[in-house]
């Protein structure tokens, strides 16, 4: 019998169940990880030793460039136990069709010594405001 997985909808979504499992694939290896957002640490999860940056793609992150931020490359370049895991396919929503690449060591490092800085910012944009106003067929200023 075939089961049925909810879709996950949004990046929220999407990056929550990668976070979830990236969890629970430590813990059943015998670590006994955490979320750590919105804490201040360099990255998603800690997992004693590892501190791991989880980044979620719906589908596949094949031909993209990672997105670090000032402190997650600062503790990359000086912290042996940092680790980038690579969730794909999360859109989907079942677990077992997620993909994991871990990228950490030699690995990461050659990865970095390619790395470019960008410089922008991030304007809020909350939902009771996008949903003030409902979508225009034409520009009218």
């Amino acid at each position: 019998m075939m089961r049925t997985v909810a879709e996950n909808t949004t990046n929220r979504t999407v990056e929550d169940a990668a976070i979830t499992w990236v969890i629970a694939v430590e813990n059943a290896a015998g670590r006994d990880a955490t979320d750590t957002r919105g804490r201040g640490a360099a990255g998603d999860v800690s997992s004693p030793s590892l501190t791991i940056e989880v980044k979620a793609y719906g589908r596949s992150a094949r031909g993209t460039d990672l997105w670090l931020e000032d402190r997650q490359i600062r503790e990359a370049e000086a912290n042996p136990e940092f680790a980038v895991y690579v969730v794909e396919n999360v859109r989907q929503g079942d677990p077992d069709q997620f993909r994991l690449t871990v990228l950490s060591g030699d690995r990461l490092q050659r990865l970095l010594e390619r790395k470019r800085q960008q410089t922008y910012w991030t304007v809020p944009w909350p939902v009771a405001d996008y949903d003030a106003d409902p979508p225009q067929t034409h520009l009218t200023l």
